[in-house]
C-alpha cells in the first residue's frame, strides 16, 4: 500500500482526493462525492463498498487512478482537495501502533500484542468443550448442563490470561481486534467487563478464522494492516 501511495503522489494530472473519517454519515458522504468530476456513473458502487466502514474511506479519483480505499486504522477527519493527495493516508500507516489481538472459537484461543505488524507477546491454549448433541431425553439435558459448564471454564480461562497479557499494557494499546467466532466473542463479552475498556478503540473484527492457533495469530497480526481496495477503470465499448 505504501508503495501504491507513493507512485499515486507522483501523479500531477487533475484529480481528487477525498477522506472521510471514521463514523462518517454515508448521505454525507454521497452528498461529497457527488461534487467530484466523473464519479456520477459509479457512485451507487463506491456507495455500497464504503457502507458502515469502521474505518472511514479514502478516495482517489483522476484519470490513471479511480481507487476506493478502506484503510486498516480508522481515519480523524473529513478531508477534499485537488490532485492525488496521499499524506494523510501515508502517515496513517507509517505511525507505530500497538494492537490487541483476542481470537476465539469454543475450545480454542489465541491472544497477544502486535507492533507494527510484529507480535511481542503472545499465548495460545484449548479447553474442552463438547459440541452440541441433538438428541432429546434426560441425557441431553445433562449433556448440555455439562457444555455449559464447560463453556464457562472456557471462558473464564480465556479471561484469565487476557486480563495477564493486556491488563499491564491495556493504556498503551492504540486499538484492539477481536476474532474467531462471532458468538463466542460475544460470550465473552458478556462474561467480563474487563473488556469494555476496549470499545472505543475496536478495529473491524477477523471472523474468517477457524482455529486460533499461534500460526494463525501471527497471520492476524499482519492482516490487521490490510487495506480493503476497490478500483474502477473506464471500458471503451
Amino acid at each position: 500500500m505504501l508503495t501504491k501511495l507513493a507512485e499515486i503522489g507522483k501523479l500531477t494530472e487533475p484529480a481528487t482526493t477525498l477522506y472521510l473519517p471514521a463514523g462518517f454519515i454515508l448521505e454525507e458522504a454521497e452528498k461529497t462525492l457527488s461534487q467530484i468530476t466523473s464519479i456520477s456513473t459509479f457512485l451507487p458502487e463506491i456507495t455500497r463498498f464504503i457502507a458502515g466502514s469502521a474505518t472511514g474511506a479514502v478516495i482517489f479519483w483522476g484519470e490513471t487512478h479511480k481507487l476506493v480505499i478502506k484503510p486498516p486504522f480508522p481515519l480523524k477527519e473529513k478531508y477534499l482537495t485537488a490532485g492525488y493527495d496521499a499524506e494523510m493516508f501515508t502517515k496513517l500507516l507509517m505511525k507505530p501502533v500497538s494492537v490487541g489481538i483476542l481470537l476465539v472459537r469454543l475450545g480454542y484461543y489465541s491472544i497477544g500484542i502486535a507492533q507494527d505488524e510484529k507480535l511481542v507477546a503472545h499465548k495460545t491454549g484449548t479447553g474442552l468443550v463438547h459440541g452440541r448433541q441433538r438428541q432429546g431425553g434426560s441425557s441431553a439435558n445433562r449433556f448440555r448442563r455439562r457444555r455449559v459448564e464447560q463453556t464457562h471454564h472456557f471462558l473464564e480461562r480465556v479471561v484469565l490470561h487476557a486480563r495477564e497479557m493486556f491488563e499491564p499494557q491495556s493504556k498503551k494499546l492504540d486499538y484492539f481486534v477481536y476474532g474467531g467466532a462471532r458468538t463466542t466473542i460475544t460470550e465473552l463479552c458478556k462474561h467480563s467487563q474487563f473488556f469494555d475498556q476496549f470499545a472505543n478503540r475496536l478495529l473491524p473484527p477477523l471472523l474468517d478464522i477457524t482455529n486460533p492457533g499461534f500460526d494463525v495469530l501471527q497471520q492476524a497480526a499482519t492482516d490487521i494492516w490490510s487495506s480493503r481496495v476497490a478500483e474502477w477503470r473506464e471500458t471503451d465499448y
